[in-house]
């Protein structure tokens, strides 16, 4: 059993009398323990596995639920296969064996005794002895019983080592009876991108396991930690060979030239991809395999469809004089338009007020002319959500356009649509291109048609995506693509405030303070504290009072987690102004935070596998980093948590799954990216310099469709718009696209 050294935990022992609920996905349960020291008492954590009739030997903590008093909550678990024969009825009874009810059960029981288990273990063929259980039966019986068995063993490795049990299902799915043998020959393989643990889990299970402080293991595992670490929260798709070996050495504190050694032997092994390019300051460039090849099939493909021309089957001079949309399109939209259709490729860009919707509109109306059948999409739910609203026509997200699957085998997620299976489409258009990471874009050009057309569209001076990759800042330097960028900002959008400072900030000049009428604020504060109080008293009274604007249509944005006016503050002040406690609403407490029916929440991760449904009968799988939900059920005995998201998805999360939760009711101006909200408030007080920049200054600006409130020290408003610094990413599309853009042409 794993040794906690915390006094506060403790261990119990029982017999499980009942499960009360089960979440299949993650093994999270809780279940009713008669103790061996009498009374009964509810357990709670993962325990995956576990039926009634067992007798289990747990250590955790106790802790009081609100509604249901005491509860033991779980960290590791010893299993004890039930010895007596009324022990051994209960168990088989509670259907923890696959084939086996509560009546055959008794039929088994009643002929081999305590003796049953060693039967289904050693001689299940015997059971085809008993009335009603074929010889098929039996041998499935005795497979069920022995995988069971070897589920049993993982979890108690799990637990003698120290290691969180919410990774034992998938670490089984992957190596089944195989996987104790598979983690004590490499314990790392839990820091991969499937299971996702910290390096210091891996590390000590490593320690515990004899392995050494410079193993081959050990040092492989964190190089292949520190590319996805950064892939997954710098966006970069290589690191520099240099910078790779400084930041893995420091990790676990070895020599570079092991380093380098564990370099060389996982690009022999194809786990990472070296190439030699000047985006690497002269350096080798490290790749994650996967990442090198997405690079390349992006910038290959893109580039073909860039250099194949397309004929216009249709009189573009009527077209113009049929397009009645009840203004003029300006000479750049009719240049987007006509780029759209001649190539295989074509990307659209401009800021607010520019007319990239009334652009987007015309290329559709041509499309349909043409007979030309066009899908639209976006990276996030609402950002696909605004899509419909402005053009009149479905958008999906590309997830859902790409349709999610899970492989039941293996448990991981796979797009059915790819090169084999195609998107049923003649052309794509893609919004928000901004936010679209490399491996998007990838999985998106297989599913395309290989005749297709794709049209990208975004603003090029938003904020990057979140994963790996700068596609659209790549594809616009690269200039091999046909692209337009609209300047002009037309009269009707000029006449708001909010435009206008988009684009005075985006020329690095300070935002206009706005009159009485106008829809852009600057309200300066002295401290954190009454910046704070200022935006409760926006968000709770003066907004709703004063200009009609519900709580729910108003975001607030800030730069930064941490500090007075950081997401995790202001979260905490806004939820008790904006959604208090009530009588009537249930809430869970998790770590440090309390959610409640009402909040709205954020996903902070991508989860491919949660299952959600629509109100039409909808069922698909994923929820993704970025999407925006309200809570609307809390379930306390079946301990789930009920969030609709803006797109009508209904997905329950197990109470041990809210890691995957944030509040909401403010959130950092990378996380608004794809949206528009009625109002929204920005705080700026005490921001890192690191975050001082224009693009998130310009991002949050352009997310406020009505109104735009700046709330803090104005001396960050003018550090903001002057300075255009980014943070470099490392890629290689630019170059990419140049190389194979040429290799295009010259066939």
């Amino acid at each position: 059993m794993m040794n906690k050294q915390n006094e506060t935990y403790t261990q119990i022992s029982g017999v499980v009398a009942g499960i009360v609920f089960r979440n299949e996905e993650n093994g999270y349960s809780v279940m009713k323990i008669d103790s061996a020291d009498g009374g009964t008492i509810t357990a709670v954590g993962n325990l995956p596995f576990v039926s009634a009739g067992e007798t289990l030997t747990l250590q955790g903590s106790w802790d009081t639920h609100p509604s249901y008093g005491a509860q033991f909550k779980a960290e590791s678990i010893e299993y004890h296969l039930p010895k007596t024969e009324s022990e051994i009825l209960r168990f088989l009874s509670s259907g923890a064996i696959t084939g086996i009810g509560a009546a055959t059960a008794k039929v088994i029981v009643a002929k081999f005794g305590e003796d049953t288990f060693r039967v289904f273990e050693e001689e299940p063929i015997r059971l085809a002895q008993l009335k009603g259980i074929s010889e098929r039966k039996a041998l499935a019986i005795g497979e069920s019983f022995r995988k069971q068995t070897a589920l049993r063993r993982l979890t108690e490795f799990f637990s003698e080592n120290g290691l969180s049990l919410k990774y034992a299902l998938e670490v089984y799915s992957e190596f089944g009876d195989d996987a104790p043998a598979a983690l004590r020959d490499n314990p790392y393989l839990l820091t991969g991108e499937r299971y996702g643990a910290d390096f210091s889990e891996a590390d000590e299970l490593a320690k515990n396991l004899g392995f050494s402080g410079d193993s081959s293991e050990r040092v492989q595992a964190a190089v292949m930690f520190e590319l996805w670490h950064n892939a997954e929260n710098n966006g970069h798709c290589f690191i520099p060979l240099d910078k790779l070996t400084d930041a893995t050495a420091r990790l676990i504190n070895v020599d570079g030239t092991l380093v380098r050694e564990a370099v060389d032997s996982l690009c022999d092994a194809g786990s990472v991809a070296v190439e030699m390019t000047e985006d690497a300051e002269n350096n080798a460039a490290v790749y994650l395999t996967k990442l090198f090849l997405a690079e390349r099939y992006v910038a290959e493909r893109l580039s073909s469809l860039a250099n194949t021309e397309r004929t216009i089957s249709y009189n573009i001079e009527q077209f113009w004089q049929e397009l009645d949309f009840g203004i003029e399109l300006a000479a750049a939209q009719k240049e987007a338009v006509i780029k759209s259709v001649s190539r295989g490729a074509f990307c659209l860009t401009g800021g607010p007020g520019t007319g990239k919707t009334t652009t987007v509109r015309a290329i559709l109306s041509l499309f349909e002319r043409m007979g030309i059948r066009t899908l639209l999409a976006a990276p996030t739910g609402r950002a696909a959500k605004r899509m419909t609203e402005l053009t009149g026509r479905d958008a999906k997200t590309v997830h859902r356009l790409l349709v999610t699957m899970i492989d039941e085998k293996t448990g991981k997620f796979y797009f059915s649509k790819n090169e084999t299976n195609h998107i049923d489409a003649d052309a794509v258009i893609l919004d928000e291109i901004s936010m679209v990471d490399l491996e998007l874009m990838q999985a998106l050009l297989k599913a395309l048609k290989p005749n297709a057309r794709l049209i990208m569209v975004g603003d090029a001076d938003q904020l990057p995506s979140v994963g790996a990759g700068n596609v659209l800042a790549d594809i616009l330097a690269a200039e091999i693509i046909p692209c337009v960028r609209l300047t002009e900002v037309f009269r009707q959008a000029a006449e708001s405030l909010i435009i206008r400072n988009a684009h005075k900030i985006n020329a690095g000049l300070p935002p206009e303070q706005g009159k009485k009428n106008d829809d852009f604020f600057v309200l300066t504060s002295a401290n954190g504290e009454t910046t704070a109080q200022l935006i409760e008293e926006l968000c709770a009274t003066r907004l709703p009072k004063n200009m009609n604007i519900p709580p729910d249509q108003i975001q607030v944005l800030t730069p930064t987690k941490i500090n007075g006016t950081g997401t995790r503050a202001l979260n905490k002040r806004l939820q008790a102004v904006m959604n208090p406690p009530d009588a009537a609403k249930r809430e869970k407490q998790f770590g440090d935070l309390i959610f409640r029916v009402g909040d709205r929440v954020l996903q902070i991760r991508n989860n491919y596998e949660i299952l959600w449904e629509k109100p039409d009968g909808e069922i698909g799988a994923g929820v993704f980093n970025g999407d925006v939900g309200a809570i609307v059920r809390i379930d306390a005995a079946e301990q789930i948590v009920d969030v609709e998201f803006d797109d009508k998805r209904l997905t329950s999360y197990a109470f041990e799954q809210l890691n995957e939760l944030e509040p909401a009711f403010a959130i950092t101006v990378h996380k608004s990216q794809g949206s528009e909200y009625r109002a929204v408030i920005l705080a700026l007080m005490n921001v890192p310099k690191t975050l001082l920049t224009r693009s998130v200054l310009y991002t949050a600006a352009t997310r406020a469709k009505e109104l735009m409130i700046i709330v803090g020290d104005e001396r960050c408003v003018y550090s903001m718009a002057e300075n255009n610094r980014t943070k470099k990413r490392y890629t290689a599309l630019r170059k990419r696209l140049a190389e194979y853009s040429g290799q295009a042409a010259a066939e």
